[in-house]
């Protein structure tokens, strides 16, 4: 009885999420010019001077919603969300810094990557439009939408680099990861190894 309450109230929480998903705020006026000097001396490093990541431990962040790129800087800041790294490139950066930083980066064009593994990425299409009714994972559309491209509030996937969201699959699941952590642990806590490779494979094919 009592999973199947834990069940209902997650679904309940993610269907308050979904109609979100095809809602999106224009972005604001911004000093990009800035965004882009903080870019080049910070960010393209490891993310890339288009935002495309140059390593598969490091996120894409061309299309993100610049609204949640400024939130993570923010919790990187704040120590809400752990890193050496990020901490210290987000310590001095102004609230406006940041939101330019999201909006110069969410301009940027995107593309998805290619399929390699056509059986994996199966697997994975499955689990995020249908989740896992027998181990109780939502699927993943339920939030993030059906072609990955997130919410104002929850990021775009789509296009993501596979290793970069196996990581934090994982994170959430150990609850290494410190922020955003109350419904992606229940997902993550139920994901098999196959399936957090199979989603991660086919989030990279979405664009």
């Amino acid at each position: 009885m009592m999973g199947i309450l834990k069940k209902s109230v997650l679904a309940a929480m993610l269907g308050l999420l979904a109609p979100a998903a095809v809602q999106a705020t224009d972005p604001p006026d911004v000093d990009l010019t800035r965004a882009e000097e903080i870019s080049a001396g910070r960010c393209s490093l490891c993310h890339g001077p288009e935002g495309d990541s140059a390593s598969a431990l490091y996120p894409r962040l061309a299309g993100q919603h610049h609204q949640y790129i400024a939130k993570q800087l923010a919790d990187f800041q704040s120590g809400r969300r752990k890193s050496d790294t990020m901490g210290s490139m987000a310590a001095d950066l102004t609230p406006e810094e940041m939101l330019a930083l999201g909006v110069f980066f969410e301009k940027k064009p995107t593309k998805a990557r290619e399929v390699r593994d056509t059986d994996l990425v199966g697997v994975g299409r499955f689990i995020f439009h249908r989740g896992n009714e027998f181990s109780g994972v939502a699927a993943c559309s339920s939030c993030h939408g059906e072609r990955g491209l997130g919410t104002d509030q929850l990021p775009r996937l789509a296009g993501q680099v596979p290793k970069y969201i196996e990581v934090q699959l994982k994170s959430f699941e150990q609850r290494e990861r410190t922020n955003d952590n109350a419904i992606m642990h229940s997902i993550a806590s139920k994901l098999t190894e196959l399936e957090v490779k199979a989603v991660a494979a086919y989030i990279s094919t979405l664009d």
